[in-house]
């Protein structure tokens, strides 16, 4: 008996940064380790929105090494999530909990959560994208399959990286044009 799977486009999209406003300590971005801390990005509410309403699936990704080292509770965190879920309408929050030191294939820059997604989702990662202000969300896209479009910041490093917009305002129009543009080479190719 032959089963099809539905195969879903995503859009991961960066929490720290994307989802809320970097905090930045000694020109570094750090996550909030409390509620109280964290500060939704409201210019993200109309791109996700439009994103959604075109049929991809919304899913958080963040690095969170807070965990493992104890300077973030797991109960503060679910509290954040549970804001960012509701204000954005987000469909997961994929987490990477370990420290850089504990070589996770779940920590970004490696692909793990979005390897993770693919089969919890049904995900076709090259019809899916990956939305950050930083290189290691560049370098797992990358490495899994998927088209990254980071918005300009300091942390975007000089690796790889497909696009690179000046606002997440300017995400949604641009994915569009890139799946037309898709299309339209699908089509020569099955002709």
């Amino acid at each position: 008996m032959l089963v099809f799977v539905f195969m879903r486009s995503a859009v991961f999209i960066e929490r720290d940064g994307i989802l809320n406003l970097d905090r930045v300590e000694r020109d570094q971005p750090m996550p909030p380790l409390f509620l109280e801390q964290m500060e939704p990005n409201t210019g993200a509410l109309e791109p996700l929105r439009l994103l959604k309403g075109a049929g991809f699936l919304l899913i958080a990704t963040t690095n969170q090494p807070g965990l493992s080292r104890g300077s973030l509770s797991r109960r503060e965190l679910d509290r954040m999530h549970s804001v960012l879920r509701q204000m954005f309408c987000l469909d997961d929050i994929l987490i990477c909990p370990h420290d850089a030191n504990d070589c996770c294939p779940c920590r970004k820059p490696k692909p793990g959560l979005l390897i993770e997604a693919s089969f919890k989702w049904h995900v076709n990662m090259e019809r899916s994208f990956v939305i950050s202000n930083k290189w290691q969300d560049a370098e797992a896209a990358h490495n899994a399959g998927c088209t990254s479009l980071l918005i300009a910041s300091p942390w975007i490093g000089k690796g790889h990286r497909d696009i690179v917009l000046a606002t997440l305002a300017d995400v949604p129009g641009k994915i569009a044009r890139l799946q037309s543009v898709s299309r339209r080479v699908g089509d020569l190719a099955s002709r």
